[in-house]
């Protein structure tokens, strides 16, 4: 990766807490538009590297969902699987305080993989600071992202594609890779919007069931059994979903999942990226120009950073929903309008380049 671009990065920090063993990163991109806001992961095998191209994206997913919000990451280098429950929150405070210089003007903690509302809830008593971190439990005046944010973003995206190429959605066939908190509340509210989920695949592997399946009773079987796999119909492969005969496909879970190697299989005519960077930018290209409409990630998935403002203006559940309603649609038909030969992952990006370079201008960070 390129060290840097015009637009940052303006700090890379790396801390280190002897007590706990704690190692994280903290990565401010821009600020141009507001304090850098972006998610702290706690994985095994973080990198700085990969925490700078978070950051990097977020400068562009908080520019075009239009928020007064600036890019950034962090990362806790650990494995949570292997820690007790007091240990994870010791190094959660240890990280707290060490970025605690630039908390909440720089950067604004969120939850991301492994981080929850209860971790967040850490960040925010260690500092005694409440704008410290979003994603709080609702008795912190919090607006946790499992009510759904995320997913009703992207259920909204979908419709908004749909409806630009003069399509109903209703009666859709749908298939969704990942069944976490993203993919079950994409399923929530796509089925109330009358599509027709046939497919959904999670670490174990995809249920498909052409005549669909039922939102409660997959939750219920998920619960009960682990897995999706336990509900009825045909077991596949967990790669199987991306292959199948749908007309939207929803990648929720991992990076890269549609590439040269299967691209060819993809029959969706719609694809709305609720995971980061699922398909590779000249792998979209490929299946644009077949005619594929795609929803790129930072559009489809901003639910959640627009729950995050929300959070820190203090605004209750159902004022984010609206919010959340109001940004997809405008930013979704905007960058479907401005796109040049189906390229919207090009016109997203302008318009959220546009944005950050006219905010650079006024702090007379750029002529």
């Amino acid at each position: 990766m390129k060290k840097e671009d015009e637009f940052g990065f303006e700090k890379i920090i790396e801390v280190y807490d002897q007590k706990t063993g704690m190692q994280g990163v903290c990565v401010i991109h821009n600020t141009a538009r507001g304090p850098g806001k972006g998610g702290v992961r706690m994985v095994p095998d973080v990198t700085t590297e990969e925490v700078m191209g978070l950051a990097r994206a977020m400068t562009w997913k908080n520019a075009m969902a239009d928020l007064p919000f600036g890019g950034a990451k962090s990362g806790i280098k650990a494995d949570p699987k292997n820690m007790t429950k007091q240990q994870k929150e010791e190094i959660v405070r240890a990280f707290a305080r060490k970025i605690a210089d630039i908390i909440p003007d720089e950067y604004i903690a969120g939850p991301d993989m492994n981080m929850t509302e209860v971790e967040m809830a850490y960040i925010a008593d260690e500092l005694n600071d409440p704008r410290a971190a979003t994603g709080k439990p609702i008795e912190m005046g919090g607006l946790p992202h499992e009510l759904g944010s995320t997913g009703y973003g992207v259920a909204l995206a979908t419709k908004i594609a749909v409806e630009h190429t003069g399509k109903n959605i209703e009666g859709m066939k749908v298939a969704i890779e990942g069944f976490g908190n993203v993919g079950t509340f994409t399923m929530k509210f796509l089925t109330e919007m009358g599509a027709n989920v046939v497919a959904v695949s999670d670490s174990k592997g995809t249920i498909y069931n052409e005549k669909g399946l039922d939102y409660e009773k997959l939750i219920a079987t998920k619960e009960k059994k682990g897995t999706v796999t336990a509900y009825e119909g045909n077991i596949l492969g967990t790669k199987d979903i991306f292959e199948l005969n749908v007309d939207i496909l929803i990648p929720g879970a991992r990076p890269n999942v549609i590439t040269e190697t299967n691209v060819n299989a993809v029959k969706a005519k719609y694809i709305v990226e609720a995971a980061n960077l699922p398909i590779p930018h000249d792998v979209e290209r490929k299946l644009e120009k077949r005619g594929t409409v795609i929803i790129p990630d930072f559009v489809a998935n901003a639910g959640g950073v627009i729950s995050s403002w929300c959070e820190t203006m203090g605004w209750n559940k159902e004022m984010m929903f609206k919010m959340v309603k109001d940004k997809i649609e405008k930013n979704t038909k905007a960058m479907l309008e401005q796109s040049e030969d189906g390229d919207t992952r090009k016109a997203a990006m302008g318009i959220a380049k546009e944005r950050v370079e006219k905010a650079m201008i006024y702090r007379g960070w750029l002529k």
